[in-house]
């Protein structure tokens, strides 16, 4: 496994990141693994030499982080980990339970410290855009936890490339710890980050954490899974564009055919190596998928085969932002 920083920062992390939403409790969703079946994963990844490890609070309501704590610290020393966590989105049923204001990000950097069980985060991010919070409310609540010692680094996740740059200026203008890494929504059947946020994060230093990179499995040939019947989140992304999806997939087979390898293989090297990507986060349900990412980081892609896979795609709506 190769190490890279992470946008303009010394940390160091490994070429693909492990997605951890699949983990936490089946009664959050039928298609999560609870910390049993969770395990084998988490293992094939260390044995890999993958050091990021990405979750949020609201993965299975707090459960994903408790899985994680429980599984991967005694694995490997602290220091040797890049723990990422994301918060935003709500916790329970409570109005102050969710959100960005500075009463939630104080109470959630201790939730999320609690449940992984570590004194820290390497990387906390904002799970969404809060347009119920003043910016600066957010942003100097942030800069507090930094300051703490309680997180090393800032993130944010899907939000549009003006809100991001504002957020970097008020940062700069004041002094506050900045954002140094964006997780978009970005595989080969949504391709709108090439816009803006992408152009931005290479001018301005910032890592890049895809997710999604098989487009929940369909850039893998496949449309019909327990997740895509169950989570409302891939019909909403890629129902609509079924049609034109399902061309740039097509795509993807014949170059995979081609090469002989999966299809999944071939996404995933079109995504690690685009500008600005530092690495893809890879979700998956069992161990043996964990192969197709890795051999996809010794695929180099031709000029030829790079433009087979970006032919069919087209201009579509915004979508991942909430």
């Amino acid at each position: 496994m190769d190490y890279v920083n992470l946008g303009r920062t010394g940390l160091k992390v490994s070429r693909l990141g492990l997605g951890c939403m699949t983990f936490g409790s089946p009664d959050w969703a039928p298609w999560v693994l609870d910390a049993k079946a969770s395990t084998p994963i988490i293992e094939a990844a260390v044995d890999a030499g993958i050091n990021l490890f990405d979750t949020a609070d609201m993965y299975s309501r707090g459960a994903s982080e408790e899985v994680l704590g429980e599984v991967l610290l005694p694995k490997l020393p602290r220091n040797k980990l890049v723990l990422a966590s994301k918060l935003y989105n709500p916790m329970s049923d409570d109005p102050n339970d969710r959100g960005l204001s500075r009463k939630h990000v104080f109470e959630s950097i201790d939730g999320t410290l609690k449940r992984l069980g570590t004194d820290y985060i390497d990387l906390w991010q904002l799970h969404r855009f809060d347009y119920e919070t003043p910016l600066e409310e957010t942003l100097d609540a942030l800069n507090d936890v930094v300051r703490s010692g309680k997180v090393r680094y800032l993130g944010a996740s899907s939000m549009f490339a003006w809100q991001f740059m504002k957020a970097i200026g008020m940062q700069r203008a004041n002094g506050w710890a900045e954002f140094v890494s964006m997780q978009p929504h970005y595989n080969l059947i949504y391709r709108e980050e090439e816009r803006e946020m992408l152009p931005l994060c290479l001018s301005e230093g910032v890592g890049v954490l895809p997710w999604s990179p098989l487009a929940r499995g369909v850039l893998a040939g496949k449309r019909s899974s327990v997740r895509s019947e169950t989570d409302g989140q891939v019909k909403a992304l890629y129902e609509a564009t079924k049609t034109q999806d399902d061309a740039v997939a097509d795509a993807v087979r014949t170059v995979a055919e081609a090469r002989g390898v999966p299809m999944a293989q071939v996404a995933y090297a079109w995504v690690a190596t685009r500008p600005a990507i530092t690495a893809p986060l890879v979700g998956i349900s069992r161990p043996e998928l964990l192969s197709d990412a890795v051999a996809s980081l010794d695929i180099t892609l031709t000029d030829e085969e790079v433009a087979t896979l970006e032919a069919p795609y087209a201009p579509k709506p915004v979508a991942g932002h909430v």
